[in-house]
């Protein structure tokens, strides 16, 4: 008896010492799972860090620095919203004013208060397209291959307002907009500056690249959708809850990795009528 009790023991210590042994290896693994979220979390933090303190991502991108095509000749150069000319601001609110208001209709008043504070954040970066003259546009070719700024000069006929920023824990550039003047739509350089701002987006380390759309404004609908290849993000209302109050605006993106595609874009709808 004595003996089978001592087995017993036996075997009951060794089954706590098992217990006690797996659950230590749980406790490891779930703090390797805690410090691994943390790193992850804090490697992408610093992603977005050196992306904005980039001086000029137009350094990287020199055959991006002039357009030539459909009659229209450009020059493009960078900024940041903390740094405007005041010329700058009131150029930038006179043609938001121009192109929003009538798709915003009733809520422009409020909305261009939001959008005068987002101009000159700390955190925005801009893209300025400056016409230029044949002849400033001549030696811009012939410089596009010599690593030393030009001499373009002109007026401002557009601009692409970005930033750096989180979208459920995936790192991404936000292009909160592209205004052009009418006179130079229709003549490719929107998708010159999308180009741009994804090979931006790519070169940073970005996942994607996410954009807000008003739903009252088709033609930047179909162009970025249809001529771009955006889709309707996951996180827009109309995904998130498809039931609830239609809201005037779409979340679009195009992802550059996996990981981004997975969190960002919505299951495609496979189901038919038939």
């Amino acid at each position: 008896m004595a003996d089978e009790i001592k087995q017993m023991r036996g075997k009951q210590k060794q089954k706590f010492s098992q217990m006690e042994a797996e659950s230590n290896s749980c406790e490891r693994a779930r703090k390797k799972t805690r410090r691994e979220i943390i790193e992850k979390k804090k490697a992408i933090e610093n992603r977005i860090k050196a992306a904005s303190s980039v001086k000029d991502h137009l350094d990287t991108c020199p055959h991006f620095r002039h357009y030539r095509g459909n009659g229209l000749h450009a020059h493009l150069e960078s900024g940041r919203g903390d740094r405007l000319p005041v010329r700058t601001k009131q150029y930038i609110q006179n043609l938001l004013k121009l192109n929003m208001e009538a798709p915003f209709g009733p809520e422009w008043s409020d909305e261009e208060k939001i959008k005068r504070r987002d101009m000159v954040a700390p955190e925005a970066r801009y893209i300025f397209v400056h016409e230029v003259s044949d002849e400033d546009a001549d030696k811009a070719l012939d410089l596009r291959d010599v690593e030393r700024p030009c001499n373009c000069k002109g007026s401002i006929v557009g601009f692409v307002h970005y930033r750096f920023t989180l979208e459920e824990e995936v790192p991404v550039l936000y292009v909160y907009e592209l205004q052009l003047e009418h006179r130079v739509q229709g003549k490719g350089l929107g998708k010159f500056l999308m180009q741009l701002i994804e090979l931006i987006a790519s070169q940073n380390g970005m996942g994607a690249v996410v954009l807000t759309v008003q739903r009252a404004n088709p033609m930047a609908m179909n162009f970025y959708i249809c001529k771009l290849r955006y889709t309707i993000a996951a996180i827009s209302p109309s995904k998130v809850n498809p039931l609830g109050p239609e809201k005037n605006y779409e979340i679009l993106c195009k992802s550059l990795d996996n990981e981004a595609q997975a969190v960002l874009e919505a299951p495609q709808d496979t189901t038919s009528d038939a």
